[in-house]
This record gives structure tokens, sequence and C-alpha cells, in this order.
């Protein structure tokens, strides 16, 4: 899988996109690490936030690096935004790639990062995912 998701971050087909989800609940990162698609993964005990104000988020400013003097491919997005209305305790998020964006299920949707994102999101005000200088992935 490594270096998988820079592929995926290139973003290769005519109606894809690189999509931010948020999560509650608690499940190991070992678990995690095993989820095939975006359906698994909610199946665990993490379960897509509901907080007012929230939507999946389409990855904007994608950009993918290839390094080949640190031998790495390095990917970056613009900082993903939420307004919530609610309150809800938030615990990670994913970047999730979608082949097809105008068909497909969540099984269709393959996780290729995620992240620890925890808080508690406010009831009013601009929560946001702050991605490293550097990139929210890097396989080297």
């Amino acid at each position: 899988m490594k270096g998988k998701f820079a592929r995926y971050a290139m973003l290769p087909e005519s109606a894809d996109a690189l999509i931010w989800v948020v999560f509650t609940g608690s499940e190991t990162d070992a678990n995690i690490r095993d989820i095939d698609d975006l359906t698994a993964l909610i199946a665990l005990a993490v379960n897509e936030a509901t907080f007012t104000g929230y939507s999946r988020q389409t990855a904007t400013s994608v950009t993918v690096t290839v390094d080949d003097t640190n031998d790495r491919t390095d990917v970056d997005a613009a900082d993903p935004q939420w307004s919530p209305t609610t309150a809800e305790a938030v615990t990670r998020i994913a970047a999730v790639y979608d082949g097809d964006t105008g068909a497909g299920t969540d099984a269709n949707i393959i996780p290729v990062f995620v992240d620890d994102f925890a808080f508690t999101t406010p009831t009013s005000g601009t929560i946001t995912y702050s991605v490293a200088a550097s990139g929210f992935a890097r396989a080297s």
C-alpha cells in the first residue's frame, strides 16, 4: 500500500476525488490499518460525525510532489473546515478516495489516510484540520 495513496491523490479518473471524513468513537490503529473501504471503517467502533454543520468535504488544492533527492512522494491539500452548530466529540479524520463521485457507495471508497483529530466541536465558530506544512501523507 505504501505509495498507492500517491496514485489516488493524483486523481487518475475523470470523476474522482479525495474526500475528508470526520469520525467519533474510538478504535485501535491496528484495526483501522486492516480496513479496505469506508463502509468497513464506519462499521468499526468509529462512527461518522453527525454534528450540525458537518458534511464530507472534497479535498481541494491537492498536490503530489515526487522528491527524487529524498526518494519519497508527498501529498498535500488545503485545510478542510466545518462550522458546527451542535456539539459532538470528534476523534479522527480520514482522507478517502472516491473513484467515481457520481455513482457507487461507501463500499467503493478507499481510506488512504487516517489521523487523530480529537476535540469536542464548539457550537459556533469554525473548526479546521490543519494539514502539516509538508503535507498529510508521505511515501518513502
